[in-house]
């Protein structure tokens, strides 16, 4: 069995009027890269702080290494790196001091994996803290999490602020922690960064997961999509009535998207044949259709 290196159990912190976390439940294993996806204000920043051990839940466990979040919160920071979803620098001159500062409380010896962050995502170190752009402070806190090469990364919205190809490269270094067996937890509301680089990934809505899908049984689905466009109105209402479950119709165009399994693919273009088709394409299911169709099933069983 694989070892759980972050635990939440029935976590609950209840702000009042329907605000806070209810009941959350997951865990992180050795060398996995988890996700969490959600708006703003679903509980994504709410969770991390209580793994991270600054608020103390109202009920529920949360353990990070087999020790309890609140009350060993110190110990536990040994073999944690952390990016905030708001960076807020000490009152520093300028950015090499920060980092330097930031090696000698983490004991490193030599700043050499510093140097290749500081190399690999342009960032100018000697500019002033204060005086950073969003972008500028966001690759200096990414520098001081990576730098220390701890087992575990927490990380809260860590690529807000970087501009597309900078973001690439930040995505590319996350897959070069995780190739390095690094245990990974990191909260996004893109969820193409997520599809590429985690394992798992949770969606949080109000306060509460709806569901965890698992990336690699998502991209291996025998589920399909097909868009399927017909050259006249007639063949379209005639194929509607047949019994496949159509996700998407667009009268306008005379096209249905239908959802199939694998099985099930000789049966439609055998019906297909039946009728005036002006093209079929597969539409490719990613992590954001498949949350969307969760979320709005999770809404309509709630009369959201």
């Amino acid at each position: 069995m694989e070892e759980e290196i972050i635990e939440v159990k029935d976590l609950t912190k209840d702000y009042g009027e329907g605000k806070g976390i209810f009941d959350i439940s997951f865990s992180v294993k050795k060398g996995e890269t988890f996700g969490f996806v959600g708006t703003n204000g679903s509980g994504k920043t709410t969770t991390i702080r209580h793994i991270m051990g600054f608020l103390k839940s109202r009920s529920g466990i949360v353990k990070v290494l087999g020790m309890d979040a609140w009350n060993d919160s110190c110990e536990i920071k040994k073999f944690v790196e952390y990016i905030p979803g708001e960076i807020a620098f000490p009152d520093l001159r300028d950015g090499i001091t920060f980092l330097k500062n930031q090696a000698e409380l983490l004991g490193l010896k030599n700043m050499d994996k510093a140097d290749y962050l500081i190399k690999r995502l342009q960032l100018d170190p000697s500019a002033n803290l204060k005086r950073m752009s969003k972008g500028m402070k966001q690759k200096t806190a990414i520098v001081a999490a990576l730098m220390a090469d701890k087992d575990i990364l927490i990380l809260d919205e860590p690529s807000t602020g970087l501009d597309p190809l900078m973001r690439e490269t930040f995505l590319n270094l996350i897959l070069e922690e995780k190739k390095a067996g690094r245990t990974i937890l990191m909260s996004s509301q893109m969820f193409d960064e997520l599809e590429l680089t985690c394992d798992r990934v949770a969606l949080i809505f109000n306060g509460r997961i709806v569901d965890i899908a698992d990336i690699n049984s998502l991209k291996n689905s025998d589920v399909k999509y097909y868009k399927i466009e017909f050259t006249n109105n007639l063949d379209f209402e005639k194929f509607k009535k047949l019994k496949y479950d159509i996700t998407r119709i667009q009268e306008k165009y005379n096209q249905v998207t239908i959802k199939i399994l694998d099985k099930d693919i000789n049966k439609l273009f055998k019906d297909l044949k039946k009728f005036e088709v002006k093209f079929i394409s597969e539409v490719k299911h990613n992590l954001e259709k498949y949350f969307k169709e969760v979320l709005s099933k999770y809404k309509e069983g709630k009369n959201v």
